[in-house]
C-alpha cells in the first residue's frame, strides 16, 4: 500500500509496564523502555502510539509491549501552555512540554496545535525537528 488511514509509523519495544495512548517513553527501567519521568530527558524513545499505519518488530512478545511512534501525527499527553509549532521536549510523568531551547536529544517533536491548559492531549508530529 502506498497510503494509510493512520497518522504514524511505530515499533514494538519491551516496557516495564502498560502505558496509556500519549505517553512519552524513554529508553532504561527494567526493560526497553519506561515511562520518561525527567524533564528535558535525553533518552526519549518517543511517544504510545494510538492507531500507528505501520508497526516495526510487531511479533515482539513479553509481559509489557510497548507501541511507540518514532515517526508521523500522535496524540501526546501534555503540560501547557504549548502553541502551534513549539518543540516538544519531556515534562515528567509521562508528559511533554514546549521548549523554546532544547537539548540535544530531547526533542520529541513539534506541537501540531495550540494548548492553553494545564494538562491535556494535543497532536504531535513525532521525530520533526
Amino acid at each position: 500500500a502506498t497510503s494509510a488511514q493512520y497518522a504514524d509509523l511505530a515499533e514494538s519495544y519491551t516496557a516495564d509496564a502498560d502505558y496509556a495512548p500519549g505517553t512519552v517513553l524513554s529508553f532504561g527501567g527494567t526493560a526497553e523502555v519506561t515511562q520518561s519521568n525527567w524533564d528535558s530527558d535525553r533518552r526519549i524513545a518517543g511517544v504510545i502510539s494510538t492507531n500507528p499505519s505501520y508497526v516495526m518488530n510487531a511479533t515482539l512478545k513479553g509481559e509489557h509491549v510497548a507501541v511507540v511512534a518514532l515517526q508521523g501525527r500522535v496524540p501526546t499527553l501534555v503540560n501547557g501552555p504549548v502553541r502551534k509549532g513549539d518543540l516538544m521536549v519531556s515534562a515528567g510523568n509521562g508528559r511533554a512540554r514546549a521548549e523554546a531551547d532544547p537539548k540535544i536529544g530531547a526533542v520529541i517533536g513539534k506541537a501540531l496545535e495550540d494548548f492553553a491548559g494545564e494538562s491535556g492531549t494535543i497532536e504531535v508530529v513525532v521525530g520533526r525537528i
